[in-house]
C-alpha cells in the first residue's frame, strides 16, 4: 500500500490553474523527486500535501487517511513534515531550542500543568531535549547546540531544519529544494544525509530539487511537473531518456549534466 496518495490534485488562485489534475504515489521506504522548472507548480503541490493549501479538486491519502483540507498541524502530527525553500528558521533561539520546536505536535501536558510546572511537564521537557540532542548529533549539529541558529552557517541550517522535521518522528519528509545554495561539499553533505534518513530512520523522503545530479543519483521515482501538470514520470533512466523533459523543460545544459550523471 501507498504511503501517500494524492489523486488528481488541482488547486487555482484566480484564473491561474498552479496545480492541474496531478496524480502521484510514494512507496514507503523509497526516495522520489518531483523536478520541473521555475513556476510548475512544485511547491504549490507540497503545499496542498501539508496543508497549507486546500485543493480545488482531487483527494490525498497518507498513511490509509485522507487529509486534505485538514490543518497543517494535523497533518504534521499523522507523521508527515516538510521544510521550506527559504529557510525558516527562529533566528534569535538556539540550535537546540529550533530542535525541540519540532515536538511541539507529540507534547501531551495539559495547561494547568505547564502554568504549575509539574513533575509531568518537567519530564516531558527533560525529553524532548534529550531527543533533540540525539537528533543533532544524527544531523552533525549536537557541538553547536548552545548556538543561535542565525550565526550556524548556511549548510547547517539546512541541516538544522531537517533536524526539527525529524524531531516529530515522522513517517515522510518533504524537502523542498534542500541543497539550493549550496557549495558542492555542502550538497555532497546533504545528498549523505538525505540517503541516511531513508536507510538508517526508516523515513520515507520526497524531495524538491534543481540538481539534477542529486535527483538523478538519489531517487527512485521521479516525477515532472510544467505549468502545474505532469508530464513525465518513472526511474532515473526513464527520465533521463525523455526528449520533451530533457529538450523542453530541462534545456541543453541540463541534458549534459544528465549524460555526466549516468
Amino acid at each position: 500500500m501507498a504511503l501517500l496518495e494524492a489523486k488528481n490534485i488541482t488547486k487555482i488562485f484566480g484564473g491561474l490553474t498552479a496545480v492541474n489534475d496531478v496524480t502521484l504515489m510514494i512507496e514507503p521506504g523509497t526516495i522520489g523527486s518531483v523536478i520541473g522548472p521555475n513556476g510548475a507548480g512544485k511547491t504549490t503541490f507540497f503545499n496542498v500535501l501539508t496543508g497549507i493549501y486546500k485543493p480545488d479538486g482531487g483527494t490525498v491519502i497518507f498513511d490509509g487517511q485522507s487529509i486534505a483540507g485538514r490543518r497543517p498541524d494535523q497533518i504534521s502530527a499523522l507523521g508527515m513534515r516538510r521544510t521550506f525553500q527559504n529557510i525558516r528558521l527562529f533566528d534569535n533561539m538556539t540550535v537546540l531550542e529550533n530542535a525541540q520546536v519540532g515536538m511541539h505536535t507529540h507534547l501531551r501536558a495539559p495547561l494547568w500543568s505547564i502554568i504549575l510546572r509539574t513533575k509531568r511537564v518537567l519530564n516531558e521537557e527533560q525529553a524532548a531535549r534529550d531527543r533533540a540532542r540525539e537528533l543533532l548529533a544524527f544531523v552533525g549539529l549536537d557541538q553547536k547546540r548552545d548556538e543561535l541558529a542565525k550565526n550556524l552557517p548556511y549548510g547547517d541550517q539546512r541541516r538544522l531544519e531537517i533536524a526539527r522535521a525529524l524531531a516529530g518522528n515522522p513517517k515522510l519528509i518533504l524537502l523542498d529544494e534542500p541543497t539550493a545554495g549550496m557549495n558542492p561539499n555542502e550538497t555532497s553533505a546533504a545528498t549523505s544525509l538525505i540517503k541516511r534518513l531513508r536507510d538508517e530512520l526508516k523515513i520515507t523522503v520526497v524531495l524538491i530539487e534543481h540538481d539534477m545530479r542529486l535527483v538523478m543519483s538519489i531517487s527512485e521515482r521521479i516525477s515532472v511537473l510544467d505549468y502545474g501538470t505532469k508530464i513525465a514520470e518513472g526511474d532515473a533512466q526513464t527520465i533521463r531518456g525523455n526528449p520533451r523533459v530533457v529538450e523542453a523543460y530541462l534545456g541543453k545544459g541540463a541534458a549534459t549534466a544528465l549524460d555526466e550523471a549516468a
